[in-house]
């Protein structure tokens, strides 16, 4: 088939999933009568509407209305943005000791009031694309006082730190740990951190923003990347020791472009050179050793891969090959966007009427009865999946 229609097709397709499935299942989520979104579908479908509500989940979806209001201009998606921007206001923020909580009842009340430097960054994230497309002052307002937050109370010497009681006292990270260990610093909070910090820098240019991006972006190279494996490591101590050999495949690939798009709001072009080398060493290494059967694999511990197909991770390796492939036009890289997109589209892809995306695959690549939605699915991977496609291939 002929390239660019081969390309058009793609966008084409990837559209109609945004506008047709995704947006319209999301939307059907509100909760008219106490705020935000619910929090819990299980595996069959049934909504829980007294279920907690991640307040991770609500910045995710104020961030996914807010983009695709930018993308699409349709008003419905706007009026999404300013309800999960209201409830967001109104109840996750801690009006006491400031910051975002972890999770909330369904009422709104307090469930779990740990303040978790992860979630103040995702907060971060949503309040800068809502302030993108509603010009709400207040909204960045509140992100600049996380920001600071993070800055005074999140943050050691090293790095940034985890886990804070209410009040901000350090408490353990089981939050973000895994694999049987307890870290006191973490790639992925990093990583979403340097996220967060990228898009307020983009609608505010603040030299003070700019500066701590320098800063994370000299961590990533210098203490989290493994130059001798050619990947991060996941799970540290406190001076950025590696605690255990593990590879995340997903958060290598997310991270080949999340880095990318960081240099590239920096708009230095040394850093976006010596950035850039690092994540294309990153993107082949994942292609060459976790891309399987036109897809990704989930993660390596001390060698032995875990083959489960996790939808997260399926759809950042469609950004992050897609990405590698407009750097360097490796045609291996392209031709894998468009197969993990067809792996999606036939496998990951829940066709019951009233669903979304699949939690995960098994190695046969059937689904595991895992929440279709929960505090941590949400619309942030696949829907941005979708938008990056088409900002970045539907002028093409």
């Amino acid at each position: 088939m002929d390239r660019n229609i081969q390309t058009k097709q793609f966008v084409s397709e990837v559209k109609s999933h945004l506008q047709k499935a995704l947006i319209p299942f999301w939307e059907g989520l509100k909760d008219e009568e106490y705020g935000g979104y619910y929090g819990y579908m299980d595996y069959n479908l049934c909504v829980k509407q007294k279920a907690e509500k991640g307040c991770i989940l609500n910045s995710r979806i104020l961030w996914f209305f807010s983009n695709a209001y930018a993308l699409l201009g349709e008003q419905h998606l706007l009026d999404h943005a300013k309800h999960a921007y209201s409830f967001l206001k109104e109840y996750c923020l801690d009006k006491t000791y400031g910051g975002v909580y972890w999770s909330l009842h369904y009422d709104g009340s307090v469930l779990d009031g740990t303040k978790h430097t992860y979630n103040q960054a995702f907060a971060i994230y949503a309040l800068s694309s809502y302030y993108d497309v509603s010009k709400d002052e207040e909204a960045l307002n509140i992100a600049h006082s996380l920001y600071e937050l993070i800055e005074s109370k999140c943050k050691d010497e090293e790095g940034y730190l985890e886990a804070f009681t209410v009040d901000f006292q350090p408490e353990s990270n089981e939050k973000l740990s895994e694999n049987g260990v307890l870290a006191e610093k973490t790639m992925n909070t990093l990583l979403h951190v340097f996220e967060a910090y990228t898009e307020l820098y983009r609608v505010a240019k603040e030299e003070r923003v700019k500066e701590k991006l320098h800063v994370m972006i000299d961590i990533f190279l210098h203490k989290v990347y493994n130059k001798e494996l050619g990947r991060q490591e996941v799970f540290f101590d406190e001076h950025w020791n590696s605690l255990i050999d593990l590879y995340s495949y997903g958060h290598d690939i997310e991270t080949s472009w999340l880095l990318d798009r960081g240099a590239e709001v920096l708009e230095e072009e040394g850093v976006i050179k010596t950035i850039g080398e690092v994540t294309s060493i990153i993107a082949n290494n994942i292609y060459e050793r976790a891309y399987k059967e036109h897809s990704l694999m989930n993660e390596a511990e001390h060698g032995v891969v875990d083959e489960t197909r996790v939808w997260w991770v399926q759809a950042e390796t469609v950004v992050g090959f897609l990405n590698e492939w407009e750097k360097h036009h490796e045609e291996q890289f392209y031709e894998g966007t468009l197969h993990v997109w067809q792996y999606i589209k036939d496998n990951m892809i829940d066709k019951r009427q009233g669903s979304e995306w699949y939690w995960a695959l098994d190695k046969e690549h059937k689904p595991i009865e895992k929440p279709i939605v929960e505090p941590w699915k949400c619309p942030y991977h696949n829907g941005r999946m979708c938008i990056e496609v088409i900002r970045r291939l539907g002028q093409k």
